[in-house]
């Protein structure tokens, strides 16, 4: 009897595969259509705006490689279009080395590793616009002492983007190396131990190549996230030593300061206006 019930079980469970296997797609449908709503149609969508003119996107009018020609025109498009790159190699590297330090050193069974990760992970947690804020007066109390502002040397505001933004993100992807090493298998490492390699030989032969699928997450991450970032740089500086004008063009701070004060000579009325308005926006 007991057989018997063993048999219908399992006929009724091989039935119940089958019938999952024949209705696969209808557990698919609802992940695909998420991604096809909230990512392809979207990616897709982008691209035909970006050959049309348009105030919102029911009145897009197609006017061809014209914006792109424009862009690629202006002077003041490609320089930021290679500053941003520049930024993005730079913070790049500069967050992915101490993340993996980091994340190594806290996979070493150290008294304590729980508080430091959750202490490193902490400042991922604050805002853009926060953040850019305070490291504003940070940078500013410093510099003070030197007569000079981070608003006043692009130097300065290139290098106060890249600490902020190590300081944000360099827990978020320590998070990850932890991930990829833990996964390591233990019987690796101690294999490679028994063989006699050193803790430089471990790491470069053994783990490096087994967290290459985390280092590439990382990797990724950090260079959208140096294109794609915003906010930290519209609070810490707003773009300054140099602002826009009406017209496309782009004229440093101290050199409109520059302009107001030298405006005595009849050849230089252009410039001494332009100071002029320099001085009430900064004002």
């Amino acid at each position: 009897m007991s057989k018997n019930k063993l048999k219908i079980k399992k006929k009724n469970a091989s039935n119940l595969k089958a019938q999952i296997r024949n209705y696969w797609w209808l557990f698919l449908l609802p992940v695909v259509a998420a991604f096809i709503i909230g990512f392809v149609w979207p990616f897709f969508q982008g691209i035909y705006l970006s050959f049309c003119k348009f105030k919102t996107t029911s009145d897009a009018t197609l006017i061809g490689f014209s914006n792109y020609s424009r862009a690629l025109a202006d002077q003041s498009f490609v320089h930021s279009f290679w500053y941003s790159a520049l930024f993005a190699i730079t913070s790049l590297v500069f967050i992915n080395i101490p993340a993996f330090a980091v994340a190594y050193v806290l996979t070493q069974d150290i008294k304590g590793s729980n508080i430091f990760r959750t202490v490193f992970f902490m400042p991922n947690l604050i805002g853009g616009i926060v953040l850019g804020y305070i490291w504003s007066m940070i940078f500013d109390g410093i510099l003070s002492h030197y007569n000079t502002s981070i608003l006043l040397n692009s130097t300065y505001g290139f290098w106060g983007l890249i600490i902020l933004i190590c300081w944000q993100q360099i827990g978020y992807m320590m998070i990850i190396y932890i991930a990829g090493l833990q996964a390591i298998p233990t019987d690796m490492l101690e294999a490679a131990e028994i063989d006699g390699a050193n803790k430089w030989q471990s790491l470069f032969k053994v783990i490096i190549p087994n967290v290459m699928p985390s280092i590439t997450i990382c990797m990724f991450l950090s260079i959208t996230n140096g294109f794609k970032l915003f906010d930290q740089n519209l609070a810490l500086t707003g773009g300054q030593p140099f602002i826009m004008n009406p017209d496309g063009s782009t004229v440093k701070t101290t050199e409109k300061q520059n302009n107001s004060d030298g405006c005595t000579f009849n050849h230089q009325r252009n410039l001494c206006a332009a100071g002029c308005c320099g001085c009430t926006e900064l004002i």
